[in-house]
Formats: C-alpha cells, sequence, structure tokens
C-alpha cells in the first residue's frame, strides 16, 4: 500500500516506506537536498527531495525546486522523478538569471 510517504535509496531513488517510524527517523537525519546554486546577485534556487507526496491523488511529486529572491522570488515546481528535479533546477537557475 502507498500511504505517501517515501525515502531515498542508495541509488537517491525515491521508494514507498510503509513503516511510518522508520520513515520519520529516515526524514530526521537524510540530506534532501538535491541541488542548491547561489547566484551572484544572491538569489538562491535550491531543489529538495520532499518525503512526501504531494501530487494529491495524482502521479506523485516528490522533489521541489524553490526561488529565493529576485524576480521570481517564491517560484516553485515539483516532480515526480530524480531526473525531472535536476532538470527543472537547471531550468530555474536559468529562470533567476533572466
Amino acid at each position: 500500500m502507498n500511504n505517501g510517504r517515501y525515502v531515498l535509496d542508495a541509488s537517491g531513488q525515491a521508494v514507498v516506506e510503509p513503516d511510518l517510524l522508520k520513515w520519520a527517523e529516515w526524514f530526521e537525519t537524510a540530506k534532501r537536498q538535491l541541488a542548491n546554486d547561489v547566484l551572484p546577485d544572491g538569489v538562491r534556487i535550491s531543489t529538495v527531495f520532499l518525503g512526501l507526496d504531494h501530487g494529491w491523488g495524482g502521479a506523485p511529486e516528490l522533489w521541489e525546486t524553490m526561488i529565493f529572491g529576485g524576480a521570481h522570488d517564491q517560484y516553485q515546481a515539483r516532480y515526480g522523478t530524480r531526473e525531472e528535479a535536476l532538470a527543472g533546477h537547471g531550468r530555474a537557475v536559468e529562470l533567476a538569471k533572466s
């Protein structure tokens, strides 16, 4: 059963974690940041693994990119896979530079 809780396996891929306590212990100490860039003007672009499905009944959305500062402050995008998140992070960096 998929309860919406995920952890990252050794290769950085998301897998369902059915046990709430195991998930909570993992979440407490896990390195969840996938990418982080700070532009010369101080704008920060961060992509993290959420650990919880934010797809709300659709396809799982497990990673999130946000821009902090600048013209696109609070921009947000979510992704279903690690690969999509890395590509989306790159697009967000370019957006923040524009």
